[in-house]
């Protein structure tokens, strides 16, 4: 005799809990507006420097802080919540305002003397040198 079983495509926890131990679960989709503005970043590595490219649509220079300590870099950026029309109502709101920051952790340290940054079409350069390293000291033993 078949079975026959209730399916409901809409149901989001439903869906959630049934296939909790089949597949692995993406709690960010769950609440969108956490992650409507989690910045873009390429970075890639040359021989004496790491090259960094972040997608900041919308943010002022002003606004955008960079920290550099060791081999690990962060970026903090905000975009400010401007409203042009003050006798108009607002319909429909998808563009992000607020604070977004990410941090990475480098293979080797960076030269944060010789670090530098450009910023340009809403897109966030970054030129990280890396730092020389020390060559151990191999010690007499007397």
């Amino acid at each position: 005799m078949n079975q026959i079983t209730h399916f409901r495509a809409l149901d989001p926890i439903e869906n959630l809990f049934r296939n909790f131990f089949v597949r692995p679960v993406d709690f960010n989709h769950l609440d969108d507006q956490q992650n409507d503005w989690l910045m873009k970043v390429d970075i890639a590595e040359k021989t004496d420097e790491f090259v960094v490219n972040a997608e900041l649509p919308g943010a002022d220079k002003e606004n955008i802080n960079v920290d550099i300590e060791g081999n690990v870099f962060k970026i903090e950026a905000e975009n400010k919540f401007e409203h042009q029309e003050k006798n108009g109502k607002l319909l429909r709101q998808e563009r992000y305002y607020g604070k977004s920051s990410r941090s990475f952790q480098l293979p080797q340290d960076v030269d944060e003397q010789k670090a530098q940054a450009r910023f340009a079409n809403g897109v966030l350069s970054l030129i990280l040198p890396k730092k020389e390293n020390t060559k151990a000291k191999k010690l007499e033993i007397q």
